[in-house]
C-alpha cells in the first residue's frame, strides 16, 4: 500500500488512486481515528475464525516503516505480509474494500456505489472462509448493492442453488442462516429476509467459443450437462463419483 506519489507517472491510475485509498484507509482502521471500520458481529467472528484464526491484524513500525503484520499468543513476533498464508495476503485488501462498502455507522450502502465487482473472492482460501466471505458478500447485497462474482468455485453456486430453492419452497429465513452457523439475531434474519426476495443469475463464460450462457436455473437432473455440472464446475466430482459407484457396484457382483 504505497502514497500516490511513489508510484511512476506511467503506473495506471486505477493502480496509484487504489494504493492510496487503501493507504488512508489503514490509517483510519489501526490507528483508532474511525471507528466505524468494522464488520458487524457475526460476519466478524467468522472472517476471524476462518481466515486470521487465533491471530490479530495490526500495523506495526519496522525499521522505522509501518507494516501490516498479524500477531497472537502463538507468534513470538510479528509476522510480516510476505510470511502470510496465500489466502490470507489475498484477502486482506478484499476485506479493507468490503470494510469501506459496508461502514458500521449506517446500514445503507454508499450512494456513489450501484455495483460491486468481485474477482474470485474464494482465491487462496479454504472452503470454511470462502463461506464467510460469502456471508459478508450477502450483507452486500442487504444494503443495496448489485453484486457481480467471477468465480471456479462450486461454494458460491452452492449458496445461489440453496437461495433458489429456499425461495421455491418457501423456507423460514434462518435456514439461510443455519448454512453459515449465525444465530437468528434481530440483525441477521433481517437481512435473510431481503435476500429471500433478491433475484440471482448464473452465466458460463466458454472460453474458446467466447460466448455466454445462462444456465440459472441450477438444476442437478437437467438434461443440459452444462446445466447438470454448473457450467462444469462440478463435472470432475460428478466424474469420480461415478468411477467410484461403478468399482462398488462391480465388486459387489464378483
Amino acid at each position: 500500500m504505497r502514497p500516490f506519489s511513489d508510484f511512476r507517472a506511467g503506473d495506471p491510475y486505477v493502480l496509484r488512486a487504489f494504493s492510496e485509498q487503501l493507504r488512508l484507509q489503514l490509517e483510519l482502521l489501526f490507528e483508532g481515528r474511525d471507528r466505524k471500520w468494522q464488520f458487524e458481529p457475526e460476519a466478524g467472528r467468522l472472517l476471524q475464525e476462518s481466515i486470521f484464526g487465533k491471530l490479530e491484524l495490526k500495523v506495526d513500525t519496522i525499521g522505522g516503516q509501518r507494516e501490516l503484520v498479524l500477531t497472537g499468543p502463538r507468534a513470538r513476533k510479528p509476522l510480516p505480509y510476505m510470511v502470510w498464508s496465500a489466502g490470507q495476503r489475498e484477502f486482506v485488501p478484499l476485506m479493507l474494500s468490503l470494510l469501506w462498502l459496508l461502514p458500521a455507522s449506517t446500514p445503507l450502502r454508499k450512494q456513489e456505489c450501484n455495483w460491486v465487482l468481485i474477482e474470485e473472492p474464494e482465491m487462496g482460501l479454504h472452503p470454511k472462509a470462502i463461506a464467510a466471505v460469502l456471508y459478508v458478500v450477502l450483507q452486500l447485497m442487504h444494503r443495496g448493492y448489485r453484486v457481480c462474482l467471477s468465480t471456479h468455485s462450486t461454494h458460491v453456486l452452492d449458496l445461489v442453488w440453496a437461495i433458489q430453492m429456499f425461495k421455491k419452497t418457501g423456507a423460514p429465513p434462518g435456514k439461510l442462516l443455519d448454512i453459515f452457523g449465525v444465530e437468528n439475531g434481530r440483525k441477521s434474519m433481517a437481512m435473510t429476509k431481503a435476500i429471500l426476495t433478491k433475484e440471482t443469475a448464473v452465466y458460463y463464460f466458454d472460453d474458446e467459443t467466447r460466448q455466454t450462457r445462462d444456465i440459472s436455473v441450477l438444476d442437478p437432473a437437467d438434461a443440459d450437462p452444462l446445466i447438470q455440472t454448473w457450467g462444469k464446475l462440478m463435472e470432475f466430482a460428478n466424474q469420480v463419483g461415478e468411477i467410484v459407484a461403478q468399482q462398488v457396484a462391480n465388486k459387489g457382483r464378483s
